[in-house]
C-alpha cells in the first residue's frame, strides 16, 4: 500500500521560500506520476505542479510558473516542491498525490480523479 506524507509547510512572509517534501513508502515514486495540489479555504483544490513517471513531463500552473519547482530524489523516494517568491494567494493546504497508472507517459493538473493516492496535506500560510 502506497503512503504519502508531506512535510515542510509553515508560516512564511511574502517573498519568502519554503520547500515541501512528499515522502513515499510502499512503492517507488519513480514509477508513478506525481502531482502537487493546493486548496484554499472556500475554494476548490487546484493543481500546482506535476511530474510524469521517470520525470519525462513536468507541468506548472500559470500562477506558479517561474516561482515553484518540482523535483524528485530517487534515493529518498521523495518528491519536492520548492517554492520561492511566495505570495499571500499561495496560502492553502498542499497535497501530494500519485497516479497508479504505470503506463502513463504524462501527468495532469486538471483531472484530480487520475490520482489514486493522496497525502494528508500540509498547511502553507503566507502572511506578514
Amino acid at each position: 500500500q502506497l503512503q504519502l506524507v508531506e512535510a515542510g509547510g509553515g508560516l512564511v512572509q511574502p517573498g519568502g521560500s519554503l520547500r515541501l517534501s512528499c515522502e513515499a513508502s510502499g512503492f517507488t515514486l519513480d514509477a508513478l506520476a506525481i502531482g502537487w495540489f493546493r486548496q484554499a479555504p472556500g475554494k476548490e483544490r487546484e493543481g500546482v505542479s506535476c511530474n510524469s513517471l521517470n520525470g519525462g513531463v513536468t507541468k506548472y500552473a500559470d500562477s506558479v510558473k517561474g516561482r515553484f519547482t518540482i523535483s524528485r530524489d530517487s534515493a529518498d523516494n521523495t518528491v519536492y516542491l520548492q517554492m520561492h517568491s511566495l505570495k499571500p494567494e499561495d496560502t492553502g493546504t498542499y497535497y501530494c498525490a500519485a497516479d497508479w497508472d504505470l503506463l502513463s507517459k504524462t501527468c495532469t493538473l486538471i483531472n484530480k480523479g487520475r490520482y489514486d493516492y493522496w497525502g494528508q496535506g500540509i498547511q502553507v500560510t503566507v502572511s506578514s
